[in-house]
């Protein structure tokens, strides 16, 4: 599996690029009615990628939390379900449950979203504030699949307090993962 960088070309201070999408039973989910109150985690992710798996249940408890302190999550998968059918819109329901994601999981079939974010990987983070402005973009935490450490988002985690209280974002690593899955012919200019 190729570990792929975050490309950070969204800025602090950035708005997030609106959305609309469906989760898998259709229903369409814009960006304005997913934000918490006090932020928005968006999470571009995959159902058969190692590096989300290894962390989706960490990241199905802090989302619960984080919740609880104004700010929501949703996930988006803009993988090529074509050639990568595992990561169709009728499997996301089912990863969502086993994994504790009680959050909208969302289906990017145009990949335009993920273009619009920068997204590169699975995972990708980013974390919004109550304004919808980029605050945090990068790593869960340092683990990896393959690395020997346990998920425990510690990365992502000191982001979130830095924002609640009011404080600037820490430095940041970026996300590693697999690649988004474009679309033959489809992959954006920062991909490559």
């Amino acid at each position: 599996m190729a570990e792929t960088p975050s490309t950070f070309m969204l800025k602090p201070g950035d708005l997030a690029p609106a959305f609309r999408l469906p989760d898998p039973s259709g229903r369409d989910h814009a960006l304005a009615s997913l934000a918490g109150p006090k932020g928005l985690l968006v999470v571009f992710a995959c159902n058969h990628c190692p590096y989300v798996i290894h962390l989706a249940d960490q990241l199905g408890e802090l989302a619960a939390q984080w919740k609880e302190q104004g700010i929501a999550t949703v996930a988006i998968s803009s993988n090529d379900v074509e050639n990568y059918p595992q990561d169709a819109p009728d499997l996301m329901a089912e990863f969502a449950t086993r994994y504790g994601w009680d959050f909208p999981y969302l289906y990017d079939e145009s990949q335009e979203v993920a273009k619009a974010y920068g997204a590169a990987c699975t995972p990708d983070f980013f974390l919004f504030n109550a304004e919808l402005k980029l605050f945090y973009a990068g790593q869960f935490d340092d683990s990896r699949p393959r690395n020997g450490q346990s998920a425990d988002g510690s990365s992502l985690a000191a982001a979130v307090e830095a924002l609640l209280q009011g404080n600037p974002a820490p430095a940041a690593l970026p996300s590693t993962g697999c690649n988004i899955k474009w679309k033959p012919g489809g992959a954006p200019p920062y991909f490559g």
